[in-house]
């Protein structure tokens, strides 16, 4: 610990010590900016959550948005995987309808269900009642930051938030949806009413991911969960051009953005384009095809089917392999699943992956 100078203090003219490894040196980071890594960077999407005991026991009887809205939760939360599993980076424990919250919606995240909207969004007056939020809303979401980017040193912290799409589809709906119809139906049917729609919601996303970064995260991930609904034509019209305000808005600020969606395959080369640095690849689509698809120009994330955690070992192994040797092919490769940690997934099993991606990676640099 250093010591302020005092009257019996002499001055040198030694130099200072040098510092020590930073989040930019993390094996993360670098993979995300296509630089060279000693070994393939590993988190889990959901990897903060109900798989883990710790996690049940300190969540017992808080609801889900207070706990996200509780700096000293929401620390001990993300760091949890950190120390159980030895992953690369941490992600930020939040949800991604905690900005719209925040802002002033009237939801709650009902157990067994997920989001439910008091009062969905299908009118330009209901429009008319979501504010743009401001860094004052979320004075919390700093500070939960920077409690857990001091804690992490040079371990990376990713930073979230909902894509326009996905946030649009809750607040349409009034909550979550297998076929979107109201969502689709205003799409096409009130184009101008869904695009004035997206458009305070990328600057929700926008602003939720700025106050994130400012705060210390070294990495954002921005969440497309339901976009995988609608084909490219669609995508590119109604969703291309909110989602690239959402990443180009915070591309200023230097940290790598890596971009999301569920079954979309058919998406990847889009969403990259939109502003990412590295596309999230779920478990429909290798590797390799993704790579392909998005011309070898971007970092890849993924894909390992989180169903597969619950295989046998040596089938869970050679997988991992797998997909380790796929993700060589990529100007970069973080590995991760294909989809969010299930709840009922063994821990252990979580950390024996990690381990073996390291060695894997490792052995085949």
């Amino acid at each position: 610990m250093s010591t302020s100078p005092t009257a019996e203090t002499t001055t040198t003219s030694e130099p200072a010590a040098t510092s020590g490894p930073t989040t930019a040196d993390s094996t993360l980071v670098r993979a995300a900016r296509r630089q060279p890594v000693p070994r393939a960077p590993v988190w889990f999407m959901r990897q903060a959550g109900r798989s883990l005991p710790e996690y049940r026991a300190i969540r017992e009887h808080v609801p889900m948005l207070e706990s996200c809205r509780t700096p000293d939760l929401v620390t001990e939360i993300t760091l949890q995987p950190v120390r159980r599993h030895g992953v690369d980076a941490a992600i930020f424990f939040s949800d991604i309808v905690v900005p719209l919250q925040a802002a002033g919606v009237d939801l709650d995240i009902v157990p067994g269900t997920g989001p439910v909207v008091a009062e969905p969004v299908r009118t330009r007056a209901d429009l008319d009642r979501l504010p743009e939020l401001t860094p004052e809303h979320v004075p919390d979401i700093t500070r939960s930051v920077q409690q857990i980017v001091a804690e992490l040193g040079a371990t990376p912290l990713i930073g979230f938030a909902g894509a326009p799409f996905t946030l649009a589809s809750y607040l349409v709906e009034g909550g979550p949806s297998k076929n979107h119809e109201r969502t689709k139906a205003m799409m096409h049917g009130d184009p101008a009413l869904w695009h004035d729609l997206c458009a305070r919601l990328a600057q929700i996303s926008r602003t939720f991911l700025r106050v994130q970064i400012e705060a210390g995260a070294s990495a954002v991930q921005l969440f497309d969960s339901w976009v995988g609904h609608l084909n490219r034509s669609d995508y590119l019209r109604h969703v291309e051009p909110h989602s690239r305000s959402v990443l180009e808005g915070v591309a200023d600020l230097g940290v790598p953005r890596i971009h999301f969606g569920v079954g979309t395959g058919e998406l990847l080369l889009q969403m990259a384009q939109a502003g990412a640095d590295v596309i999230g690849v779920d478990y429909r689509v290798s590797l390799t095809d993704a790579v392909e698809r998005t011309g070898g120009r971007y970092a890849v994330q993924g894909n390992l089917d989180p169903a597969l955690l619950f295989a046998p070992w040596p089938a869970l192994e050679a997988r991992v392999r797998e997909i380790v040797a796929e993700g060589r092919q990529a100007p970069g490769h973080i590995f991760n699943l294909g989809h969010g940690v299930l709840p009922t997934t063994d821990p252990e099993v979580l950390t024996r992956v990690v381990q073996l991606v390291h060695e894997a990676s490792a052995l085949e640099a």
